[in-house]
């Protein structure tokens, strides 16, 4: 196999078509990016703006460009001598009447040769939740109507711009209802059949009776019949609900809380087969060279699934896979893959560039102002309780439905109870059994779950009772559909509650309220961090490093500007209280309290602070206007507090767009001057915290992953912001002018560090691939305020040297704080990296010795990377 040596994250839709990527390649080149990762590019939900509502996962996005553009895309890239990675989605797919198999199911229900593609529970009909109202009420307003589908030659109940195909049982009743002969003919020819007919054939008879508006006409009178309309409606193999009504009553599995998106059952071989055949294709022929895998853990057999999909691509496709490793927790030895995404590398950054005296400070002033917020556990406890008995009350009741089946000696109350308390307590994901009994690490996680749920229950048994049904011990496969379904539910229920909650309503400090992160696990420092990456170097040496993605919950040096707000803890209190003040007319009092409420304050500040741009002048105040109160508004509906996505308050959603509004003002002078004068450190602080990152990505054991844009600064928010195109003219622009590092700007000086970075891995790939991770001794005054390490592979070596912890330390205007900081601080060199050395960066030269004087080092420039001369 041959590895990616660094591979570009490009967002496809949203004005990034296949043919702009082709005019992207020479700059990516240019930049050492060998290999460019595609989000999804299969045919998805018409205005889709990321691609992971496939509606057809064989056939390429006409709307990107389709399969010849497709195809101009990878022979750029080959003539370039780079490869394609490709995002592809086997745990869903579109839940659309664009989905050709979905309107099938739809249709002829189990009937359907498509009703096994997906999870669907046929214990009823086929719950779409998309009304606005009940269907009596939608009906009594007219909001419902027998309409004709001309595209697909079909009758269907019409809601809204949706078409609803009427099954062929219901052309009978129709035809009697109706007294026309256009629909006596359509009812025959269902009756002469198997109920498959063709709709070529009732296109036809449509057509051919050549009166259209006659028979619309005909159909809108019958529609007004409330009583035959509910007759109807149960001929259907589905039925429509309130949309509000998907958390309790939703009969297939969805992707988290998404009901547009329905679960796909690749662990059958035949829809294995039928949803990866162009993929598969691209593979075989050599245009696609990598695959990673969207969301593993939803799948029913992620091991099972991977083994197919490895035998289907041969030993030498790079395959990664979208995986959440909670603490302490290691991707499965036994998973064909390279490894993760690359989520776990962010976690341990934060360990990094945090500090631990002063994450404690800002904790008691956090907790000050966060009322019930500031207690991480409690607050996480509440968000699964609510993901449990809410959010996923229908996938959770089905669970109680099925062990209940399994354990007739005890009372439904108290199998749900066990069910719940267990999905609280989970600390990962998921567990990876469906056969026979857990291994050794499955065993110990759902251990260390039931001993954490038996301190909320009065009972042991019930507990007891599903630990052992997940356990394995029960051999049958109704115990094997509860084992699989409660895997595919605690990961949603994990990741619902705190990325998309408890990120939300926590806020002590938003730079480790990141995917995959633990904001009450931040130790770290630098003898965890040489841990976690030797970890790394053994267990997933080519797993991808990723600092900034399409799903991150803000952009990496925006994170990295945040760390700082750690070091700066009284400084950034204090401002808080007193910009609290400065906008306190701004808050608006509701009956049921401030809005926004203090906690919310500490969040919008630091958020904003997150995102302020050095360089701020009075023509950005619309666009930071626009994209602040954008986030404002989904930040509070995330916390399903006091509103929420599915239960708006628009007084409170009024009240805190109005004083994140105030924030970004033009006539809020006193505040924004307070603002700049007070975030000056942070920002010079966290623009080395992102060189630093940046460089330690580029180096350390594994495969750096850059997303779109973010080789220069990348402030966004979470998603929508975050996938906003990037200035490719500019960047482009930056990297043809060359020049001195010490003349660029910050931003080019991060893209010019990337490029000599990915130079060097192109250049010494086995270095990289091959090499050892050796952590680097550094003693004196300062050894705190620096990571350093090597990689080494026989006598060749690169050494990185990363700053950190450097608020307050820095000379205004420059990225460096003198030779006088450093003092006597000095790495410790062994042996094999005793001879002459150069940094890349500089060009300096460093003469042979045991030790590196930073103050000779980094006196004069923000970090380095030292090879041999």
């Amino acid at each position: 196999m041959t590895l990616p040596s660094a591979t570009y994250r490009v967002q496809f839709r949203n004005g990034m078509t296949f043919d702009r990527a082709c005019a992207l390649v020479p700059y990516l080149k240019s930049l050492g990016i060998s290999h460019l990762y595609a989000s999804p590019v299969f045919t998805a939900a018409s205005g889709s703006t990321h691609g992971y509502d496939v509606t057809d996962p064989n056939e390429i996005d006409p709307g990107l460009g389709g399969r010849a553009g497709f195809d101009r895309l990878t022979q750029t890239l080959s003539e370039a001598g780079m490869g394609l990675i490709l995002d592809i989605v086997p745990n869903h797919m579109a839940a659309s009447l664009e989905n050709a198999w979905w309107r099938s199911v739809l249709e002829f229900g189990r009937h359907s040769p498509f009703a096994g593609y997906f999870d669907i529970d046929w214990s009823e009909r086929l719950t779409l939740p998309q009304l606005g109202g009940s269907f009596a009420d939608c009906l009594a307003a007219g909001e419902l109507a027998i309409t004709i589908d001309e595209a697909h030659g079909n009758l269907a109940i019409g809601y809204c711009d949706t078409l609803f195909p009427l099954s062929m049982e219901s052309y009978p009743l129709l035809s009697a209802e109706a007294d026309d002969p256009v629909l006596a003919g359509m009812a025959e020819l269902t009756a002469s059949g198997d109920g498959k007919e063709p709709h070529r054939r009732l296109r036809d008879r449509i057509f051919e009776a050549g009166d259209l508006a006659r028979l619309s006409e005909r159909l809108a009178e019958i529609s007004k019949d409330q009583a035959f309309m509910t007759r109807l409606h149960g001929l259907q193999h589905w039925q429509l609900l309130r949309w509000q009504e998907a958390s309790e009553r939703l009969s297939y599995r969805r992707f988290f809380e998404v009901t547009g998106l329905v679960g796909l059952r690749v662990e059958d071989a035949g829809v294995f087969e039928a949803s990866h055949r162009l993929v598969l294709d691209l593979v075989r022929q050599g245009q696609v060279q990598g695959l990673r895998i969207d969301h593993i853990d939803g799948l029913a057999e992620p091991r099972a699934y991977l083994d197919r999909l490895r035998e289907a691509v041969g030993a030498d496709t790079f395959i990664v896979v979208e995986k959440i490793l909670g603490p302490g927790e290691a991707l499965p030895a036994d998973w064909p893959v390279q490894g993760t995404t690359g989520y776990e590398f962010i976690t341990a950054l934060s360990g990094l560039f945090v500090e631990g005296n002063g994450l404690r400070k800002l904790d008691e002033a956090y907790r000050r102002l966060a009322d019930g917020n500031g207690d991480f556990a409690a607050a996480r406890r509440a968000a699964k309780r609510l993901m449990v008995e809410r959010n996923f009350a229908g996938e959770t009741a089905r669970l109680v439905r099925i062990a209940a089946g399994l354990l007739p000696e005890l009372s439904k109350e108290e199998i749900a109870g066990a069910i719940s308390e267990l999905l609280i307590a989970f600390s990962v994901y998921r567990t990876y059994g469906a056969d026979g009994p857990l291994d050794a690490r499955d065993r110990d996680i759902l251990k260390k779950a039931e001993m954490a749920a038996a301190g909320y229950l009065d009972h042991a048994q019930p507990l007891q009772s599903v630990a052992a049904i997940l356990e394995g011990r029960h051999d049958n496969e109704t115990a094997r559909e509860f084992r699989i379904r409660f895997q595919q539910l605690s990961g949603p229920v994990m990741a619902k509650a705190m990325e998309d909650t408890l990120f939300y309503r926590y806020n002590r400090l938003l730079a480790v309220n990141e995917v995959g992160g633990e904001p009450d696990h931040v130790t770290g420092g630098i003898e965890a961090f040489h841990q976690f990456m030797q970890d790394r170097a053994r267990s997933q040496p080519s797993g991808l490093l990723s600092t900034s993605t399409h799903d991150t919950k803000r952009g990496e040096d925006a994170r990295a500007r945040l760390y700082a707000v750690s070091e700066g803890a009284g400084v950034f209190a204090d401002a808080v209280g007193h910009w609290r003040r400065l906008n306190e007319n701004n808050r608006v009092e509701l009956p049921d309290g401030a809005a926004p409420e203090p906690n919310l304050e500490w969040m919008l500040y630091q958020a904003f602070a997150g995102a302020w741009p050095e360089d701020f002048d009075r023509r950005q105040f619309a666009a930071l206007h626009e994209r602040f109160t954008a986030y404002a508004q989904k930040a509070v509906r995330e916390t399903k507090l006091r509103t929420a996505w599915t239960a708006p308050d628009s007084a409170y959603e009024e009240a805190v767009l109005a004083y994140a509004a105030a924030l970004v003002s033009p006539d809020n002078d006193a505040f924004i001057d307070d603002f700049a004068r007070v975030l000056q450190p942070f920002i010079e602080a966290g623009y080395v915290n992102s060189l630093s990152q940046t460089l330690i990505k580029l180096t350390a054991p594994g495969i750096p992953d850059i997303y779109q844009g973010a080789e220069g600064f990348d402030f966004s928010f979470v998603d929508p912001d975050n996938r906003r195109p990037p200035d490719f003219e500019t960047l482009s622009g930056w990297l043809a002018e060359g020049g001195p590092l010490a003349r660029l700007q910050a931003a080019a000086l991060k893209q010019r560090i990337i490029q000599i970075g990915l130079g060097l891995r192109l250049e010494r790939s086995r270095l990289f691939t091959d090499g050892d991770y050796l952590p680097l001794a550094v003693d004196g005054a300062r050894s705190d305020h620096v990571v350093a390490f090597a990689r080494l592979h026989h006598e060749n070596f690169a050494i990185t040297v990363a700053p950190r912890l450097m608020f307050g330390w820095l000379d205004p205007g420059v990225l460096f704080a003198g030779p006088e900081f450093w003092a006597d601080t000095a790495i410790a060199v062994p042996s094999p990296l005793h001879g002459l050395k150069a940094d890349l960066l500089t060009g300096k030269m460093l003469e042979p010795g045991s030790r590196i004087l930073l103050a000779a080092l980094l006196g004069d420039q923000p970090a380095a990377l030292i090879v041999p001369a």
